[in-house]
């Protein structure tokens, strides 16, 4: 055996040597005893205060807004996400008042806009949606139905519209190319009545394929540009740039 060779297998020995020795020193004693985890950190945990009441506790005095709540689009939050932990006004109610936020910083949080939130997600712009104003003063946060639904479709879009506003589509409304947009503006559940794309070549050809066309608009033969596939799987509508 090369005498490098030996000196890297004595190298490995020793870190594995060096490994299993520590996990030996370092590894609690009960670990392992109750499954693949510190069997002591239960006990640890349980000398923990408790903080957190749970929503059922928060719902046998509060069963009127849990009504309300429950049919919501908050349903699936429990109170203490808003309210802080909140054992300490469960013991006594009197004595320890959970926090209710009604400072703007709050709520956006959640529904301040990003673009990496799920299209239909209810999302605001906080600088320019009803600015000053806490948002307890048009939503009611325990049923929070937006007073009416958004005017433009920016109000859910704004990633979309962004990028369309500097492209060559800026100047065409969203309802030219998609179809039930009212119904999906008006609608409680957007997402469940998403609106129709094109699912023809023949939308985009009113403008790409017409004669009557502006001269500024690039122009194409339906029958013969690559006709197997729809315009929108290689040209990106709302930043519609051509090759």
């Amino acid at each position: 055996m090369p005498q490098q060779v030996q000196r890297l297998v004595i190298v490995f020995v020793v870190a594995i040597g060096a490994l299993v020795g520590a996990r030996q020193i370092m590894t609690p004693e009960s670990f392992g005893k109750t499954g693949h985890y510190r069997a002591a950190a239960i006990d640890s945990v349980l000398t923990l205060p408790i903080r957190y009441a749970g929503e059922q506790v928060c719902l046998d005095c509060h069963d009127d807004i849990g009504e309300m709540k429950i049919s919501s689009n908050h349903s699936g939050l429990s109170c203490e996400v808003c309210h802080a932990p909140a054992a300490g006004h469960a013991d006594d109610p009197d004595t320890f008042l959970p926090p209710a936020p009604r400072q703007r910083g709050y709520c956006p949080l959640c529904h301040g806009y990003n673009p990496s939130r799920p299209s239909g997600f209810p999302q605001i712009d906080p600088v320019s949606h009803n600015p000053v104003q806490a948002c307890v003063t048009c939503h009611d946060p325990h049923a929070p139905e937006p007073p009416d639904g958004p005017a433009e479709c920016q109000g859910c879009h704004q990633g979309i519209v962004r990028t369309k506003a500097v492209s060559h589509h800026a100047q065409l409304p969203c309802a030219r190319c998609h179809a039930n947009t009212e119904e999906h503006r008006a609608s409680p559940h957007p997402r469940e009545l998403l609106p129709d794309k094109p699912r023809t070549r023949a939308l985009c050809g009113e403008c790409h394929a017409s004669a009557d066309a502006p001269r500024e608009i690039p122009r194409i033969d339906l029958d013969s540009h690559e006709p197997k596939y729809l315009c929108w799987q290689c040209h990106y509508p709302h930043h519609p740039e051509a090759k």
